[in-house]
This record gives structure tokens, sequence and C-alpha cells, in this order.
């Protein structure tokens, strides 16, 4: 479904679009409110916070540009909001300073005709992978993303995008190489 055709029909008010939208976007949104928060139930929260605030305010959802940077930011910043509740004399985090679950949710089909002992390698590279990097590159290989989404999610440059996204590929590209040989 075209987002593009649902964004008119929400902003005058039809609840099967926003449906659909929600549809569209709740599972994805759901995984990166939990790699902030690490508490499902959270995560759960944050994305039902976002969504009522979105339906809430549909007569500006015209206005919004990127749709994907739109709604991954006000998680990122719903979440951060909950962090500051969980723990209010820590200071702002920085996705720096988040870390991330060490999980990788497997979904292209193209990733389902590598082997399971790849899979497994490569799961573990990107686990191992520092915080912020990890972030990043589930946030464009998974999820798809621009790296000039991912930046403006992240709150970042393109350039640390783009080197981090290349620390990720070299170190999956290295270990590959070397798990042919040895074992992972």
């Amino acid at each position: 479904m075209d987002v593009s055709l649902l964004i008119p029909r929400i902003v005058n008010s039809d609840e099967q679009a926003f449906r659909q939208f929600f549809h569209l976007y709740s599972d994805r949104l759901f995984r990166f409110a939990n790699t902030i928060l690490q508490v499902p139930q959270e995560a759960e929260e944050v994305v039902s916070d976002v969504f009522f605030n979105i339906w809430q305010r549909r007569e500006n959802l015209g206005a919004v540009k990127n749709i994907n940077t739109y709604l991954y930011s006000a998680v990122r910043n719903t979440a951060l909001n909950y962090l500051k509740k969980r723990n209010p004399l820590a200071s702002a985090a920085t996705i720096e300073e988040i870390d991330t679950p060490q999980e990788l949710t497997v979904i292209s089909p193209d990733k389902q005709l590598i082997s399971k002992e790849n899979l497994e390698a490569i799961a573990r590279v990107i686990n191992n992978l520092p915080p912020a990097c990890r972030m990043i590159f589930k946030l464009v290989k998974e999820d798809g993303l621009k790296y000039q989404e991912a930046a403006d999610i992240l709150q970042l440059s393109i350039n640390t995008v783009n080197v981090q996204m290349g620390i990720a590929l070299k170190k999956i590209s290295q270990q590959i190489k070397i798990g042919q040989y040895i074992d992972l």
C-alpha cells in the first residue's frame, strides 16, 4: 500500500486508512522503540502514544514531507522521554549511550536463501557492533530507511551514518571471508 494515498484519507478522518497506516508501520516502530527502551511493554506504549497523537493531530499530517523520518523521530523522542521518566536524575540519553538488544530480525527473502550457519555468523557480527553502529545498520538494512532518513531520525550527520554503515559492512564482510575457513 502506498502511504502517500493513505495520508489524505487520514487527514479527512478516514479510520480505515488510519488502521492501514498503523499496520504498515507499527511493527517496525515497535522494534525501534524496543531497541531504545528494551522493555516491550513500554515500547508498545510509545508506539501507541505516537499513533494516538498522530490521530489527534491528523489535520497536520499532510504537511509532513517525509513520513518515515517523522514517525521514527516521534518514536525516538517519545522513547527518550520514557527513559527520562524511568530515571529522572539521568541526563538526556544520546543514541551512542543506548545499548541496543543483541538480536537480528531476518525478514527479507534474499536473507532466507543464506545458509543457516552464515546467517548465524552474520547475526553474531551485527550483534557485536557498537550500539550506535548496530542501530544505524538495523534502520537502514532491516527497516529499509535511506541514510538521510536514519541520520535525521538519530540526529546525526549523513557522514556519520555513512561511516557507521561502512564499518558495519566491512566487519560483516571480513567475518564472512574468515568464516569460510574457520568456524565462527
